[in-house]
């Protein structure tokens, strides 16, 4: 592996905790400014005078961006590796920044969120390939403490985003929520260039950096085009569920047949649909992914305007107490990251999952405060597990030489349940997040929930993942035994 560096090298088997920061660092970015916003939406309504319905657009606006994004980001990742792509998106974040701060108007905010969805796609499928191309230069098959961290700072950290974003605004106002990206960029940007190789191992792999050459990609237009057409016509189907707007699912459908006809037949798809269609195991993480992510944001989004609106906190007291779950969350990654069942990860957090959507139809206006702290614990134990499990999944269905495509792909398919769980909110709550849409909230919750469990229950394919992890990390001791 290549240094940055002229004056250190990686170490030899073992991980190069060097790439820890950037990695870290740049991950988060995304599932930071996904949560922050969450208290922000009423201070910046009153702020400009404008309803729901459009600062609504300043969550979709972000998810859509991502959503489009991350796998176009990742297959440029693939490409080029991950430290260009790391540069570009700390540039694109820290202008979002500014152009929050300056923002004149509600327009230029929404802007500002496209900008910043872009300029953060790159921080997961970067560290996603960086860690393969650790796994390949070491020869540790199963990076299980590096893949816990990642988890632990890409999906606990989500929740760390109403509780910062409180505190902000209770600093200096709704603006700062956009301003922190500002130092968080630089630091990114610093932290890229001095750390992060030019080249790594999956890249040397194909002999293309050994012969000097410059790698090259012809970017499928039609393709990307063909995609982003589908994921807009059904967002805005979503945020305006109806009759009225049927229409828009049929266009849905005409342009999703159109790309997976085009990647069928184009020597460089944007999206290899080939590979994915002979990997169902993945497919079917792609889809505990997005189950995850609805009940999950459901509970962000829902739960939070809810303690503002229908019991009448502060956004710091909401953002406060939803404290415990990012412990739990923490905690329990931590504890169980290094163990290799993902089967049971994933039925544990599905049945919690369960648990919690039920705890919330018990909810009512007067709620006591340590009822409602009950519910951020247990909410930790998914958040921690899931996210976790859904993630490994991935890392070890997901071809090698495609790591950074296939796992754009899966924050393609989280963020579309995070747009679901935005167009459900507003559908529930209307102009004020009531006691009574709380709880139709709750009810689709734990429609997701219950499939979430259906799918894990009847997927065997995990299993075999168990098992040869377990298998590896048995042969590992008794390698460093001998």
């Amino acid at each position: 592996m290549t240094s940055a560096s002229p004056t250190r090298t990686a170490p030899e088997g073992a991980f190069d905790r060097r790439l820890l920061s950037p990695m870290m660092l740049g991950s988060i970015l995304n599932p930071v400014n996904s949560s922050i916003i969450a208290v922000a939406l009423v201070p910046i309504a009153t702020s400009f005078g404008a309803p729901a319905s459009q600062t609504a657009w300043l969550i979709s606006a972000l998810y859509l961006a991502t959503a489009i994004g991350q796998p176009l980001v990742g297959r440029l990742v693939d490409t080029f590796g991950p430290r260009r792509l790391l540069v570009a998106g700390a540039v694109l974040t820290g202008i979002a920044g500014v152009l929050g701060v300056l923002a004149p108007n509600i327009g230029v905010l929404i802007a500002a969120r496209v900008i910043l969805g872009f300029g953060t796609c790159a921080g997961y499928p970067a560290s996603m390939s960086l860690i393969r191309s650790e796994a390949n230069r070491t020869g540790i098959a199963s990076p299980a403490g590096v893949l816990t961290a990642l988890a632990v700072t890409t999906q606990t950290i989500a929740v760390i985003g109403p509780t910062l974003g409180g505190l902000l605004i209770g600093v200096g106002g709704w603006r700062a929520t956009f301003a922190v990206n500002i130092p968080l960029a630089v630091a990114s940007l610093v932290l890229a260039l001095l750390f992060v190789p030019r080249a790594t191992s999956l890249e040397a792999s194909d002999g293309a950096q050994e012969q000097g050459h410059t790698p090259s990609l012809r970017l499928d237009y039609p393709g990307i085009l063909l995609f982003a057409a589908t994921l807009v016509a059904l967002l805005l189907f979503l945020m305006n569920v109806g009759l009225a707007w049927s229409p828009l699912l049929l266009v849905a459908a005409a342009a999703g047949t159109g790309f997976t006809l085009r990647e069928l037949r184009t020597a460089d798809p944007f999206i290899d649909v080939r590979v994915f269609a002979g990997n169902a195991p993945l497919l079917v993480t792609y889809a505990r992914g997005f189950l995850a992510a609805t009940v999950s944001y459901c509970f962000l989004y829902g739960f939070t305007q809810w303690l503002e609106d229908g019991r009448g906190l502060e956004p710091s007291e909401a953002g406060l107490l939803l404290l415990p779950t990012f412990a739990v969350g923490i905690l329990v990654s931590t504890l169980t990251g290094r163990r290799p069942e993902i089967r049971g990860k994933l039925l544990v957090g599905a049945c919690v999952q369960v648990v919690m959507c039920a705890l919330m139809l018990l909810v009512h206006a007067q709620a006591a405060i340590p009822f409602l702290v009950v519910i951020a614990l247990i909410t930790g134990v998914p958040q921690g597990l899931n996210n976790l499990a859904v993630q490994n999944a991935l890392y070890y269905q997901a071809d090698p030489a495609r790591i950074g495509a296939s796992s754009g792909l899966l924050r393609t398919f989280m963020y579309l349940g995070a747009i679901a769980a935005s167009s459900a909110s507003g559908a529930f709550f209307g102009a004020r997040a009531t006691t009574g849409g709380l709880h139709e909230l709750a009810w689709f919750m734990l429609g997701a929930a219950v499939i979430f469990v259906a799918i894990t229950v009847a997927d065997r394919s995990l299993g075999r993942i168990s098992r040869e992890n377990r298998r590896k990390a048995e042969a590992a001791k008794a390698g460093a035994a001998a």
